[in-house]
């Protein structure tokens, strides 16, 4: 059976409820199209999360990886376009702070997605769901993950990779208290037409 892995972050920084989580968890095992998701959570610890994806691979041998982050703050669904072999930024959950590290060194600078992320943001705006392609997935986990897919899918010819950043839920903007929010729902069916635009793209 055809597979997705679907991965998303357990809570990080500020941020005590990470709807990532629950979003994976949702539509962990659901079919969509014939393709079976599987859903899977990361660590938020720069070495840690790098390895539990690679095992994640290993283990669902995905057509497609589709990873989620946390944007607090943003208030659209934001495909990304990029990622950079760079780690820079705040403490990861384990207390680790990389200052302009590489990820893979002598590593490809950028690896641009290939995911249809255009079709990914007509879709959702044409549902009613606020999407734009954001140009930079950060220096941070989300971004590191983002760049260890795609180094597995240019290595294995016809794997679709990239990373997909989503606004707060209700219930995190109500904890935090400075960022907007979406209704849980609104999140989980936006991933999911992000997934079916994906199988489409493959199948053409």
């Amino acid at each position: 059976m055809t597979k997705i892995l679907l991965t998303g972050f357990v809570p990080f920084l500020d941020y005590k409820i990470n709807p990532t989580m629950q979003i994976v968890e949702n539509l962990n095992g659901e079919m969509v199209d014939g393709y079976e998701i599987v859903g899977r959570i990361l660590s938020v610890d720069f070495q840690q999360s790098a390895q539990q994806l690679k095992q994640y691979i290993a283990e669902t041998k995905p057509q497609i990886i589709i990873s989620l982050g946390l944007a607090g703050g943003r208030f659209k669904i934001t495909p990304e376009r990029i990622a950079i072999n760079i780690k820079d930024g705040e403490a990861d959950n384990n207390g680790y702070i990389p200052v302009d590290e590489s990820i893979y060194d002598g590593g490809v600078d950028a690896y641009i997605t290939n995911l249809p992320i255009r079709n990914m943001v007509n879709r959702l705006c044409e549902e009613g769901y606020p999407a734009e392609i954001s140009n930079t997935a950060g220096t941070y986990l989300c971004n590191n993950i983002m760049y260890e897919g795609l180094v597995y899918a240019k290595q294995h010819k016809g794997i679709r990779a990239g990373f997909i950043h989503i606004p707060a839920s209700f219930d995190l903007a109500i904890q935090h208290g400075k960022i907007p929010g979406w209704n849980i729902k609104d999140l989980i069916t936006s991933i999911r037409l992000c997934i079916e635009e994906t199988i489409r793209a493959t199948n053409d």
